[in-house]
């Protein structure tokens, strides 16, 4: 390059962005070559969390926050620029240098956006921390909340999911995975306060991730399933090792509804090898027992069936009344009940379900 292109080369702007979700410190490798070999790295913030590690590794980083026609002078002559972006990013700048590239008055430099972190999958569930933090030490209400004054809302939360998921509405199955999600999080954080045996969230995903893991040995160990049965099979052996119960009934929590209480144990009866007669008596409750137990060996959800029977009760109610009706799915009391026992493991407390 000869003097006189180098003198005319408008130069060159990095804009450098970085996830707080990451590290600090911990940057790409195009990142760290664009740091080290410009001629000016500027950063708005003094308090930037990248700072004291490029500082370490020798980048000499200028506190200023130039102007867009401050910047693009500075690149004249071929020299690059990088600018370590902010946690709201340089809007403002941006923005100029828009409106300076659209007057068509000014030759620009190059301008580059570099990622020099990326968030992660799931690296959103930080944020969800934080905030619940946050939201703990500093809501009236939400800092006085304890696990028996929570639990209602757990209950609530998961039907509403349910709810979502029979209605196939993805919209709010997306909001109710997030309230349950909530409640998960909102737990834990109660939890690191308890004076004699406390656990945070990390602990939480630690011991549901190793439970997988050992759960599933067909993908993280050695063990072969090729067909639902096999996993099925291997679920159900682990988890007699693991439980070491005195009876199948162990870990059924009788709080459920009714239903599906009774659907439960009759899996577990069927599942244990055991040959058990329903038991005999007068009334609905006996009734009703024997007829999910029957749903359950037709690979029935009872519970699932009934809801939906219920809601064409209360569309049969509203066109009775002459309102029109919900035209919500499932209005068939077949339509979301009906469930293969064998392929779906949940019917035996499968890998996929609630993790007992």
């Amino acid at each position: 390059m000869n003097a006189t292109t180098a003198e005319t080369d408008p130069g060159r702007i990095v804009l450098l962005t970085t996830s707080h979700r990451v590290a600090p410190g911990l940057l790409s490798w195009p990142a760290w070559q664009a740091l080290r070999t410009a001629d000016s790295v500027l950063c708005a913030d003094g308090a930037h969390p990248q700072l004291p590690y490029l500082r370490e590794a020798g980048i000499a980083v200028a506190q200023e926050a130039p102007t867009a026609q401050d910047l693009v002078d500075v690149c004249a002559g071929g020299r690059t620029v990088v600018v370590v972006a902010t946690g709201e990013g340089e809007p403002a700048l941006t923005d100029g240098l828009a409106r300076l590239a659209g007057s068509g008055r000014v030759r620009m430099p190059d301008l580059e956006l570099l990622p020099a972190s990326y968030d992660l999958p799931g690296a959103r569930l930080l944020d969800l921390v934080q905030v619940m933090d946050r939201i703990r030490e500093e809501c009236p209400w939400s800092s006085r909340q304890t696990h028996r004054g929570l639990a209602k809302y757990g209950i609530e939360e998961a039907y509403e999911l349910v709810e979502a998921i029979e209605a196939g509405d993805r919209e709010e199955l997306r909001e109710e995975l997030g309230d349950v999600l909530l409640q998960v999080v909102f737990h834990s954080r109660i939890a690191e306060e308890d004076p004699d045996a406390p656990f945070s969230v990390d602990d939480v995903a630690g011991g549901i991730v190793a439970k997988l893991i050992h759960r599933h040995p067909h993908v993280f160990g050695e063990e072969k399933a090729e067909t639902p049965e096999d996993v099925k099979a291997h679920w159900l052996r682990t988890k007699a090792e693991e439980k070491r119960r005195a009876s199948v009934t162990d870990g059924v929590p009788l709080g459920q509804p009714g239903l599906a209480l009774a659907a439960k144990l009759a899996s577990r009866t069927r599942t244990g090898g055991l040959d058990v007669p329903v038991p005999q008596g007068e009334g609905v409750g006996y009734e009703l027992l024997a007829l999910a137990v029957r749903a359950e060996a037709d690979g029935i959800d009872p519970e699932a069936a009934l809801r939906a029977a219920a809601r064409a009760y209360r569309d049969a109610i509203r066109a009775s009344e002459g309102v029109e009706p919900k035209g919500e799915p499932g209005t068939d009391a077949e339509s979301h009940a009906d469930v293969d026992a064998d392929a779906d493991i949940d019917q035996d407390a499968g890998p996929d379900a609630g993790q007992e």
